[in-house]
């Protein structure tokens, strides 16, 4: 599996979630509005997810091991980087 893109737009916001990313793999497959928010131990990714009618949120796509993870979260968090602070 290749990261073939990375796209995220800082947000303004007042709260944890700096940015929303989507990510393209192998050119043939994109997810989108990954979560970019940052915690006392500095930032992580949130993969997409919906609200169960029980109130618990559950991931609508994710990684399915700890390899894959770090992987899209190093190349979701190195763009974020790259965008500077002035980037929306």
């Amino acid at each position: 599996m290749q990261i073939t893109d990375v796209r995220v737009r800082k947000v303004n916001s007042q709260n944890r979630m700096k940015a929303i990313a989507s990510v393209t793999i192998d050119d043939v497959f994109v997810v989108h509005d990954i979560k970019v928010i940052e915690s006392d131990k500095g930032l992580f990714i949130a993969m997409p997810s919906r609200k169960t009618p029980n109130g618990e949120f559950k991931d609508i796509a994710h990684p399915i091991n700890t390899e894959t993870r770090a992987m899209l979260q190093k190349a979701i968090i190195d763009k974020y980087n790259e965008a500077g602070e002035d980037a929306e």
